[in-house]
């Protein structure tokens, strides 16, 4: 049931990096006309864990989390996604993780049956789903890289850069997620987060204007520390 993110290379520019010859499997989005376009408010869950797999999703804009609620309430995020990406793409029966509305987002939905089923007779259809399946693997070994360095510093200068790539001023971006989320998705508590964002304010190597916005300042300090 469904229910309506020659010096070191950045995590982001790194993934984009490594998936780029993926553009050339096809010039056209094959799946275009098979999806349902649904808006999704800002908080609302999209599916749940245990959910069945019958649906996967493109988003088309604003940020979708998928994460996993750990049976002592911690909360783990997976991802988060942004314009482009595919999430909801699982083996299985039934869902994992679930996946909420970091912001008000706009998703296309596919039903994955028939697009399976379209698959045998397209290749075209099939080289697209092989491009979403890839990509996705692609990112969980970038979040893994991410969770194994030593120190917040790291982390955190490595997640500034990663969704500074996404943004089309790599110097000034907004961040769509709280706190609280950005330390579920490295392993963090909110305090870490925020004591390591204020000490790189301090240092001179970010500005925050706000709760939400950035400011590099010193990109290739963020740089050796993400290294």
């Amino acid at each position: 049931m469904t229910h309506l993110a020659t010096s070191p290379t950045p995590p982001a520019a790194s993934l984009k990096a490594r998936t780029a010859w993926m553009a050339g499997l096809s010039t056209q989005e094959p799946l275009r006309t098979l999806g349902t376009v649904i808006e999704i408010g800002e908080g609302r869950e999209i599916f749940a864990e245990g959910d069945d797999c019958d649906l996967f999703f493109k988003v088309v804009s604003g940020v979708v989390r998928t994460c996993k609620f750990l049976n002592d309430g911690r909360r783990q995020i997976e991802a988060f996604h942004v314009a482009g990406d595919v999430f909801g793409f699982e083996l299985g029966e039934e869902r994992l993780l679930c996946a909420e509305a970091v912001s008000d987002c706009t998703v296309i939905s596919y039903r994955r049956r028939g697009v399976e089923t379209l698959a045998l007779n397209d290749q075209s259809v099939t080289r697209q789903l092989f491009q979403y399946a890839m990509q996705g693997l692609a990112r969980a070994q970038e979040h893994s890289l991410l969770l194994g360095r030593r120190g917040a510093a790291e982390k955190v200068a490595a997640f500034l850069l990663g969704w500074a790539a996404h943004s089309p001023d790599r110097q000034v971006f907004s961040l769509a997620m709280s706190r609280q989320d950005i330390g579920d998705y490295l392993g963090l508590t909110i305090e870490t987060v925020s004591r390591t964002l204020s000490q790189f304010e301090r240092d001179g190597v970010i500005a925050l204007p706000n709760a939400r916005q950035v400011r590099l300042k010193n990109v290739e300090m963020l740089e050796d520390l993400a290294a």
